[in-house]
């Protein structure tokens, strides 16, 4: 009998812990700034989550708590969550205004949600490294993109189309031919998640060959002086 009012304790014990068990009021939700989500499609994350008795808890890894993701049931709008990485599409980043929603679910608490706001590119711009194009040399379009956050980076292929109106675009390089006779060349630069973001730059061709009459040459006497010293 001692046996079993002493089991009937330990159950009403344990089920009155389980009731009075706090549950998750509000999370919110960041992500590593270092990750430069201005040129990458992924960044580490983190959830804080606050509870009803007013304490709070994070996740592991960016943010540097020990809440396990394994104990949260979590989705995105936008892209996929594994291991507190998330990994998202550029062209949906643009169509969702730059804002991913996450959705988490914790134990038996009500699913919450939090929102992602991501920094946007605003301009692009060309920022040539030279002032003229030479024949059958390669010229490297060099396109910066100036983004809300401040920051300015360099872009590629992967979201800068260009089109030109004589030679011909090899990756991020134009190249005319020697026999070209054009005396400028116009570069066309379009954002492929957003077209309407499109600039264009006429540069110059050179014309006179390079004036070898400029590079510094030493005479023999010189060189004989220079051994007798």
């Amino acid at each position: 009998m001692l046996r079993y009012f002493l089991c009937c304790a330990v159950l009403f014990v344990g089920l009155l812990a389980n009731a009075q068990q706090a549950s998750v009021v509000r999370i919110t939700g960041s992500y590593d700034p270092a990750a430069v989500t201005e040129l990458y499609n992924s960044a580490p994350i983190g959830i804080q989550l606050l509870f009803s008795d007013s304490s709070s808890q994070s996740t592991t890894g960016y943010a540097k708590g020990n809440y396990r993701w394994n104990k949260l049931n979590i989705s995105s709008s936008n892209g996929s969550i594994r291991n507190g990485i998330l990994y998202f599409d550029r062209q949906q980043l643009v169509n969702d205004h730059y804002r991913i929603t996450l959705t988490v679910t914790s134990g038996n608490s009500a699913p919450l949600q939090t929102t992602l706001s991501f920094p946007y590119i605003t301009g692009i711009r060309f920022n040539h490294y030279a002032d003229s194009v030479k024949r059958d040399i390669r010229f490297y379009l060099n396109v910066e993109g100036k983004f809300n956050s401040g920051k300015i980076f360099p872009l590629d292929t992967t979201t800068i189309r260009f089109a030109t109106s004589t030679g011909k675009i090899i990756g991020q390089d134009l190249l005319l031919e020697k026999n070209d006779s054009s005396k400028t060349v116009m570069v066309e630069a379009w954002y492929k998640p957003n077209d309407r973001l499109y600039l264009r730059s006429v540069i110059p061709v050179k014309q006179a060959p390079d004036n070898d009459s400029l590079l510094m040459k030493t005479s023999p006497e010189g060189n004989k002086k220079k051994k007798r010293q």
